[in-house]
């Protein structure tokens, strides 16, 4: 057999071969694509989700806390006013423990630059509801007053609107970030 018979189907074989390869290349370069498609949609919908439940949770905290310091408000106009005391306290032990709830969330969700102006701003609402019930009580220390109270309560709503500053920070910073 000459050189020129067996080359022919030589090439036949490998033009047919070099087709096939090249639909099986080309069918999983589109997989791959479809793959990281499917991934890119993946990780936008995480994001999303993980934005939402960030959102959630700054409301939560914000509406609690901002009921936590009404009710130390309402606690503080309430004494020496012995017919709403006791539904003002019960006001109070309950926005008490809704917030010590939804701050317990927090600590899990909010990034660290929030949570330590949230940590700061809890220990701060315990320091006032431990004088508001000392007063209550009548077993009021020095400093305690309702005075100081009213003061102290001014100051966490300021600190509260700057705290809610910086969760809106952060949750625009997710709606800008593609990357976290």
């Amino acid at each position: 057999m000459d050189l020129g018979e067996a080359t022919a189907p030589l090439v036949a074989v490998v033009g047919v071969v070099g087709t096939l390869l090249s639909a099986l290349l080309t069918q999983r370069a589109a997989d791959r694509g479809r793959q990281r498609e499917l991934d890119r949609v993946e990780q936008v919908r995480e994001r999303r989700r993980h934005a939402q439940e960030l959102r959630a949770c700054s409301v939560a905290l914000n509406a609690s806390a901002r009921q936590y310091l009404a009710a130390l408000t309402d606690q503080v106009h309430a004494l020496g006013r012995d017919e709403e005391l006791r539904v003002v306290r019960q006001r109070l032990t309950q926005a008490r423990d809704q917030y010590r709830d939804v701050y317990a969330e927090a600590q899990m969700r909010l990034p660290e630059r929030v949570l330590d102006l949230v940590a700061g701003l809890s220990h701060d609402l315990g320091s006032v509801y431990g004088m508001v019930r000392r007063l209550d009580d009548g077993l009021s220390r020095a400093g305690d007053s309702p005075e100081a109270v009213r003061e102290s309560i001014d100051e966490l709503w300021g600190r509260l609107r700057r705290t809610r500053r910086e969760m809106r920070a952060e949750l625009a910073g997710y709606a800008a970030d593609p990357g976290r």
